[in-house]
């Protein structure tokens, strides 16, 4: 009986982490949230007279929410979704990845891997408690550094 107790501990122990990996906890941006991203986004960049489109998607980059401004150009749309999916994709500001691409012509590729990466700046990841959770993707303004800001503020804003 004592040589079975070690042996039964030790598959218990081996069930239950088998059981834990089988499912995973994840953190959610709300539908509600992501609008209120949006909103805040197109207001920070309409205070300096820039029309933009904002777009936040998920952690598996679909589309939450998605406002574009009146004089905001319609090519902005689909800019501001890639850049979206890209920022959390990769889990990075998307001005990070245009950059490391220009500065290491080996990664290139990296820009072909998907028809919905747009490495250029104007993507942020949203982290809630060191996790992506989303991501916000912003375009229109005359700099995708410009764009950036307009959703760094909004995060800073709405995300707490």
């Amino acid at each position: 009986m004592k040589t079975l107790t070690p042996v039964c501990l030790a598959l218990s122990v081996f069930a239950a982490s088998a059981s834990a990996a089988t499912t995973v906890a994840e953190t959610h941006l709300s539908s509600n949230a992501a609008f209120e991203l949006a909103k805040s986004t197109v207001a920070q960049c309409a205070k300096d007279n820039y029309a933009v489109t904002a777009t936040v998607v998920d952690r598996s980059g679909r589309v939450l929410a998605q406002l574009r401004q009146n004089q905001a150009g319609s090519h902005t749309l689909e800019s501001s979704r890639k850049k979206a999916f890209t920022a959390v994709s990769l889990k990075q500001p998307t001005a990070n990845l245009m950059k490391l691409v220009n500065e290491k012509p080996l990664l290139a590729p990296l820009k072909d891997m998907d028809d919905n990466l747009l490495l250029l700046a104007g993507g942020l990841p949203i982290n809630v408690n060191n996790q992506v959770v989303g991501a916000i993707g912003v375009g229109g303004a005359p700099g995708g550094h410009l764009d950036a800001a307009c959703a760094e503020a909004a995060i800073k804003a709405v995300i707490k």
